[in-house]
């Protein structure tokens, strides 16, 4: 786990330190996020639906409609029908399309992207399992402006599979946030 926390850390700070000589021609915006994690496949089967929280950082390219996007999260569900529960912790790459420019009051987008994350579940009773896999995400979401400060609200959804031993760990995260920045 202590990999993963730094493999990630260090494709973020990797990320940003490309992009802080070219943020004369960009922008930057980073923010929080929290919502509601659906299992879905078969991992619905075994858990309820749980919570999700993360933090990123997008680099918008010059003219703003493309932008590198890098976050990190971290969800729990519980088991259904017996006691433990599921964690899931990674970070995420992606591209993010901006449909309208940054200046709209409402800008819907769209991003994919491909992760590497951590899938831990345990029985309750002190056995868990985890692995560390590749996975990709695909979502949309809109980003509403907040009066005349240049913070804005993100609701967002990306469906997201994780390869895991035997199939795919799938879910889908529901999350409202804030971000900052140009």
């Amino acid at each position: 786990m202590k990999r993963i926390t730094l493999a990630v850390l260090a494709a973020a700070g990797l990320c940003m330190a490309a992009a802080a000589p070219a943020s004369a021609q960009g922008s930057i915006r980073w923010g929080v996020n929290a919502g509601l994690l659906m299992p879905m496949g078969d991992y619905n089967t075994a858990d309820k639906p749980g919570f999700i929280g993360g933090a990123g950082a997008t680099y918008w390219l010059t003219g703003g409609q493309i932008g590198l996007r890098v976050d990190g999260s971290y969800s729990q569900t519980s088991h259904d029908g017996f006691s433990g529960h599921s964690k899931i912790a990674g970070g995420m790459a992606s591209v993010v399309y901006g449909l309208l420019p940054a200046s709209a009051p409402a800008r819907p987008f769209v991003t994919g992207g491909v992760g590497y994350y951590n899938v831990k579940a345990d029985d309750g009773a002190g056995t868990s399992v985890s692995e560390s896999k590749v996975g990709f995400g695909f979502g949309a979401g809109v980003s509403l402006k907040l009066g005349t400060s240049s913070s804005r609200l993100i609701l967002a959804s990306r469906f997201t599979s994780v390869s895991t031993t035997g199939g795919s760990t799938t879910f889908l995260p529901i999350t409202v946030g804030i971000t900052f920045g140009k």
